[in-house]
């Protein structure tokens, strides 16, 4: 196998072309499906994620900063003649809902481009239903190296399954050997204890991890998994602390992670809990009642507060007056959005100024060579609709937060 090294980015990253301006609401005028006021065609961007229950947080951010950019076209007149307007769905985090919500996005005409979902096991059941349509679909979340390459990426036999699906997160294949490398080079830690939570993100995630922690000389000593939604995890903290492992890795999600961490710590095993940008959430700390300074995350990307690339996105999110923060994923929602306008625009300038019959699929077509320098970074994806952006970050709890101690770009 070819070595991998993390290259540490020390150039700045400088402002491009994307302008944002201060938000404001859309035009009241505004008249619905073939007229969005002012003689302007309505462009709908659906947004899907789960906008209730325990992932509510994140799926809160995707769609409201995918709502920021739609106002930031309309108000800079992005696309002459079009508005821009979302249609936000709630998916639950459940994949039937998701499935369902995707039927519902692709029956409203006026939807040429849908952001989400945030679930990996979502985002397979909705692939298909987008791709008959010729609806593109871009994820600000999904890292299952599967939904883009197919299910023998693996095995080397990596083939584009979907040319509806794009994401602008990096995948598991990055962020997994990112955090297997961190752990095993930096925090100098040679035995793990692997833990998943059987979905298809964190199962996908922690292979990689192992498979990489192993290939580095490090020795995964014990694995075991766990259920979505269930609290107890006493018998899995006492198998860790039984193994003599010097660390945890979990793939999942912070709901569960947190209680994870919290009932390790209390069987007296004093190690660190290390998980994917799943775990990457305030509630990961305050569903712990023992101190769980130490623990790790991996998240795609930069902090987004450290980007110049991302200080108007930010100004302009919180005069927004949204209720519920960007979170984890706004930056690469906003920059799903946006890439979804930026290819409207593309389109609506090749037919003379206004939409083709066969809208979807020429949006589609022009998502393909999209590029700009957006939020997160430059936004540009690879022939199978890939993020180009594969920058990450390692987070340590200190004192109660979340703080970022190492960011890198990845290279095979």
């Amino acid at each position: 196998m070819r070595h991998r090294s993390l290259i540490i980015l020390t150039t700045v990253l400088t402002t491009g072309a994307l302008t944002l301006t201060a938000c404001g609401s859309r035009d009241d005028n505004s008249k619905g499906s073939s007229d969005g006021g002012g003689g302007k065609t309505t462009v709908v961007i659906g947004v899907d994620a789960p906008l209730t229950g325990s992932l509510s947080a994140l799926g809160q951010g995707i769609k409201n900063s995918v709502d920021l950019a739609a106002k930031t076209a309309n108000k800079n007149n992005e696309v002459p003649g079009i508005e821009f307007k979302i249609e936000a769905l709630d998916d639950q985090a459940v994949p039937a809902s998701g499935q369902a919500n995707a039927t519902k996005l692709v029956g409203n005409k006026d939807v040429l481009g849908a952001v989400g979902p945030l679930n990996s096991g979502v985002a397979q059941s909705m692939q298909g239903v987008f791709e008959k349509a010729d609806l593109t679909q871009v994820s600000p979340a999904n890292t299952n190296p599967a939904l883009s390459q197919g299910d023998n990426w693996g095995k080397g036999d990596s083939k584009r399954v979907f040319k509806t699906y794009f994401r602008t997160c990096a995948t598991d294949v990055v962020q997994g050997k990112f955090a297997a490398q961190y752990l095993f080079n930096d925090a100098k830690k040679k035995k793990v204890y692997v833990v998943d939570d059987k979905q298809t993100y964190g199962a996908g995630l922690a292979a990689i991890f192992s498979a990489e922690f192993e290939r580095l000389g490090g020795k995964v000593v014990g694995t075991d998994h766990v259920t979505v939604k269930e609290t107890d995890f006493s018998s899995t903290a006492d198998k860790v602390k039984s193994s003599g492992a010097d660390s945890v890795y979990y793939g999942g999600q912070y709901p569960e992670g947190g209680l994870l961490s919290d009932q390790i710590k209390k069987t007296g095993a004093k190690i660190p809990t290390m998980g994917g940008d799943g775990i990457y959430d305030p509630a990961f700390i305050s569903a712990s009642g023992e101190v769980n300074d130490g623990d790790y995350a991996t998240s795609v990307g930069y902090p987004v507060e450290a980007l110049p690339t991302a200080k108007q996105f930010i100004a302009d999110y919180n005069a927004g007056g949204y209720k519920d923060p960007y979170a984890a994923y706004g930056g690469y929602s906003y920059d799903a959005g946006w890439a979804i306008i930026q290819a409207v625009k593309a389109v609506v300038a090749d037919n003379d100024g206004k939409l083709p019959e066969d809208a979807r699929a020429k949006v589609t077509e022009a998502m393909a060579k999209v590029s700009f320098d957006g939020v997160t970074g430059k936004v540009s994806f690879d022939e199978f609709g890939d993020t180009t952006n594969k920058q990450l970050t390692v987070y340590q709890v200190k004192n109660g937060a979340w703080k970022d101690v190492k960011s890198a770009t990845f290279e095979d």
